[in-house]
């Protein structure tokens, strides 16, 4: 890291420095002239102040990592009760069009107890290994013992990558990992891109989703990054097997886990709208929560669910789990129509993969109409009472 050093054998008035400092860093204690927080790395203390007093010194450059020794593509299998979250097979599909570009291979890696079936699953989707660590430790997720396999199967291996999805379990475990590596991890992933060279360019949305930001890790292995469920494509599934299973070995004590679990309350089922082909999305627009019935029709009639932007979940009027966005979820549905909604990045973000997006503003500016595949520029109140009776048109001509 670099930082500014202090020479005071060079300085026959402080004050000196003290005025060039335009941010009020420089300043004048019992222990001499020292740089406070509101240091901006500007430098005109250098520049401008007395010859040598303070010189700008950066840390040695670490080390690069010997690349040769890490080799192929991790994904993690997100699992409960040996049931695939489906965002894993998103990220095998990824894994294999990154691997083809350096002529790697493509693992999984497997946690769990009696999932022999299940690890058989992934080899219809192009995985050149499956690692299984199937241990009763490991039969449902508990931080430790989960760390402690994932560790293991990192210094046994030496991925290149690693690949975890980011959901509740990936986004406590992925972190630990990581720490434990001493490594990087790029987290809510949108864009992965692999370059010749193994270095894996991770770019996510950063400030609120105002910029993307562009991360490498280039003198540390593995690089680790997380993904969201929608973001990517998944493999088609093939009849044949291919790859195959290696049963790792770990010593049993490692996988101790000092956290007890007491008892296990399963969760209700409940409607995800990332599984729904049709969203219908409130906005601003909606101007009261009474309103929403009209939106709830219209999902109905399309066999969809109702949606909204972070607004709406600010004032109490949907929950949380309907909220598109960075903030909220990544969705892919197979039709969205907004309604109301101006489009700020930080809600696009979450959406802009859907097959079609119709938006419904009375706008005709309006962003969301840049990502729009159909745009009708109008007030919901008008259009969307429209649209119901054309449904329901449509419904009894094809009775």
């Amino acid at each position: 890291m670099a930082k500014l050093v202090i020479h005071p054998e060079c300085i026959e008035d402080p004050q000196i420095l003290v005025d060039i400092c335009p941010f009020g860093a420089m300043e004048v204690t019992d222990n001499g002239l020292q740089i406070n927080a509101a240091c901006k790395m500007c430098k005109l203390c250098v520049r401008k102040g007395p010859k040598g007093a303070v010189t700008f010194e950066e840390d040695a450059p670490k080390p690069s990592v010997d690349k040769s020794k890490w080799k192929g593509i991790a994904v993690y299998v997100d699992h409960v009760d040996g049931n695939i979250h489906p965002v894993t097979y998103e990220l095998i599909g990824k894994a294999k069009e990154m691997a083809e570009v350096i002529h790697q291979p493509v693992y999984a890696l497997f946690l769990g107890h009696n999932i022999e079936e299940q690890a058989h699953k992934l080899l219809h989707y192009g995985v050149d290994e499956v690692h299984v660590y199937d241990y009763p430790e490991l039969a449902r997720f508990e931080i430790e013992p989960y760390t402690a396999a994932f560790a293991d199967f990192i210094e046994k291996i030496h991925p290149s990558s690693i690949l975890t999805g980011a959901t509740t379990v990936g986004r406590q475990l992925a972190p630990r990992v990581a720490a434990r590596m001493k490594t990087g991890l790029t987290a809510d992933c949108t864009i992965l891109e692999m370059e010749e060279n193994t270095d894996l360019s991770q770019i996510r949305p950063a400030f609120g989703g105002n910029i993307m930001a562009h991360i490498k890790t280039p003198n540390n292995r593995p690089q680790m990054a997380t993904v969201r469920y929608k973001i990517m494509n998944a493999p088609e599934y093939q009849p044949e097997e291919t790859g195959t299973i290696i049963d790792e070995i770990i010593n049993p004590e490692k996988l101790t886990s000092h956290v007890e679990v007491l008892d296990i309350v399963k969760k209700p089922k409940e409607k995800m709208i990332e599984n729904a082909d049709v969203l219908v999305v409130a906005g601003r627009g909606v101007k009261k929560p009474e309103d929403l019935e009209m939106l709830q029709e219209l999902a109905d009639l399309l066999g969809g669910q109702i949606a909204c932007t972070r607004p709406l979940v600010e004032a109490g009027v949907l929950p949380a789990t309907t909220q598109i966005g960075l903030s909220g979820r990544t969705v892919r549905p197979k039709l969205i129509i907004t309604c109301g909604v101006s489009g700020a990045v930080q809600f696009t973000a979450g959406m802009d993969h859907a097959d079609t997006i119709v938006a419904i503003n009375a706008d005709a500016s309006a962003p969301i109409f840049k990502v729009a595949h159909y745009g009708l520029v109008g007030d919901l109140y008008d259009v969307i009472p429209e649209l119901i009776i054309k449904v329901k048109e449509q419904r009894k001509a094809h009775v």
